[in-house]
């Protein structure tokens, strides 16, 4: 009987238990889908409880030894010039403390949207090209990439909360990536769930359209 976006505190939680998680089965980077451009459409009220939520954790993320000890580097990808003054200053200052880490890479996906970033992508070339710096007949995959908000592409996507679609996640890096759809919701997902999810991805023959 909570109000629905207390979802969102506990699913604040459960990346700091991923975090722990991921050491053990010695993955190198995962990217969290935190917060969509359409979510910028939720209630106002939710709204600010979800940016209230970002400003405390992300403080948190800035005095977590971990990040440090464990040379976590921390990105951040999307549109986010579109969220609050503050938190922008946040998420600077995070990347700035933690550009130079080499341990694990940690990509937060906030204010973004695969179609956005495709859209970003065009214009930031569609500059280049306008300044001389980039001829036309010059683009292919390879330096398309390059103007992605990143440019690694996932082995695998685990998709939460029972919905079998892609929700506009990484529409470019996730050409060849293994989809797995989970019915529990994130603040459900646990370190067995993990576990299954890289035993079945393991299992699979990844032919990359051959």
């Amino acid at each position: 009987m909570l109000k629905p976006w207390k979802g969102h505190e506990w699913g604040a939680k459960k990346v700091e238990s991923l975090l722990d998680w991921v050491k053990d089965f010695d993955v190198k980077e995962i990217t969290l889908y935190a917060f969509s451009m359409q979510n910028f459409n939720r209630p106002k009220k939710e709204f600010n409880y979800l940016m209230d939520l970002m400003r405390k954790e992300f403080k948190s993320v800035l005095e977590d030894k971990r990040v440090y000890n464990n040379k976590i580097r921390i990105n951040f990808i999307g549109r986010t010039h579109l969220l609050p003054e503050d938190i922008q200053d946040q998420i600077n200052a995070i990347m700035d403390k933690t550009r130079a880490h080499n341990g694990f890479i940690l990509n937060f996906a906030i204010a973004y949207g695969g179609r956005e970033e495709v859209i970003d992508a065009v214009m930031r070339i569609g500059k280049e090209i306008k300044n001389g710096k980039l001829n036309v007949e010059a683009i292919n995959e390879d330096i398309f990439k390059d103007y992605l908000y990143t440019s690694d592409e996932p082995d695998l996507i685990i998709r939460t909360g029972g919905d079998h679609r892609t929700s506009n996640f990484l529409i470019w890096q996730s050409n060849y990536s293994e989809w797995f759809f989970l019915e529990k919701t994130w603040p459900e997902f646990e370190k067995e769930d993990l576990a299954m999810v890289i035993e079945q991805f393991q299992k699979r023959e990844r032919r990359f359209g051959r």
